[in-house]
């Protein structure tokens, strides 16, 4: 891979982008992402040296996604923030204005949203702990990796509670724990503490813990406060360390059973775990709950990305009647088929 620095050191390009993304703290999938993007630009310019390019070869690869690749307009934004990245932290230089870049198109969808029935419908074909994960995201209006994130101290079942730490956007917030979840919570909880303490007898490693905390917190992977409220059943590597850790369940098991559980229950739309985020906000907006509470419960930093389930509401198409069901019947009097 192309290197940087004195040849003495030996540290590629890569290295010290992954040094200073983790000096600054930032999430390791945005680290894995960002170093995926900065190494396609590399091999996209013949494996040149980044600092060998500048703007325009910056502009060439984006516009090289958008119309060859066709990728999505939040793709073509996340492989630009990976390369300013790049420039600005890492080979400390700064890009001019980039204004010659084709860029992709953000088409404007609506959610797919589903009705309480096709809800209720869904969860019901689930059991277990894939039952628990997808009654909080719709009970709580949770992203799947927020759900699974969970840790138990920010389970705060006597307030009724739930704390989302480290959110999209790297912001913490706070967002309802369903009543009706309160006893298979706590009996899922007993349960993880009850196996908790087994792991602890026989000196099992402790969970993933960010790199800034373990460090604050060194004893933090092994107390219970800390640990998943859904853990994963094997133990995987520590991308931090050089040791073992237990990650929190994979969010491919959850998107398996959700993808099944539509299947089973008959559901037309192509539904998923964020569906059931979607349908959080828009049952709350159904019954009567001001748009600025739901946007807080769900997180948004502007409003705008809350009103869209302002246009999936189930009242009609932006709650109009139509005219002829106001009408005394079908136009020349006529009667439907049966």
């Amino acid at each position: 891979m192309a290197e940087i620095g004195s040849g003495a050191t030996g540290r590629t390009l890569f290295d010290v982008a992954r040094e200073k993304m983790r000096t600054r703290h930032m999430a390791y999938r945005t680290e894995q992402s960002y170093l995926q993007w900065i190494r396609r630009y590399v091999v996209f310019h013949d494996r040149r040296h980044p600092r060998e390019l500048g703007p325009a070869a910056v502009e060439q690869f984006l516009s090289y996604l958008a119309v060859e690749r066709k990728v999505s307009a939040s793709t073509q934004s996340q492989a630009l923030q990976a390369l300013l990245f790049l420039y600005r932290h890492v080979l400390d230089q700064d890009l001019p204005w980039l204004d010659k870049v084709t860029r992709a198109t953000r088409p404007r969808r609506l959610p797919v949203v589903l009705s309480r029935t096709e809800v209720a419908a869904l969860l019901g074909q689930l059991e277990g702990t894939h039952w628990l994960v997808a009654n909080l995201l719709y009970g709580g209006g949770l992203r799947l990796l927020e759900g699974l994130r969970l840790r138990v101290k920010d389970v705060l079942a006597d307030r009724q509670e739930l704390i989302i730490r480290d959110g999209k956007g790297g912001k913490d917030r706070v967002t309802v724990l369903p009543s009706s979840l309160d006893g298979p919570l706590r009996e899922h909880l007993a349960a993880l503490h009850r196996w908790f303490d087994q792991e602890r007898r026989r000196g099992a490693p402790g969970v993933s813990l960010p790199m800034a905390l373990r460090a604050k917190y060194p004893g933090a992977s092994q107390s219970w406060g800390w640990q998943y409220v859904f853990p994963a059943r094997g133990l995987c590597r520590d991308p931090y360390g050089r040791g073992l850790i237990r990650h929190h369940l994979h969010e491919q098991s959850m998107q398996r059973a959700v993808k099944e559980a539509v299947r089973r229950a008959g559901i037309q739309q192509p539904a998923s775990c964020h569906t059931l985020r979607h349908c959080f906000a828009t049952h709350l907006l159904e019954d009567g709950y001001d748009i600025r509470t739901v946007q807080e419960l769900l997180g948004h930093s502007d409003l705008k990305t809350t009103m869209i389930y302002t246009h999936v509401m189930g009242k009609g198409a932006k709650g109009v009647i139509s005219p002829l069901d106001r009408g005394p019947g079908l136009p020349g009097g006529r009667t439907p088929l049966r």
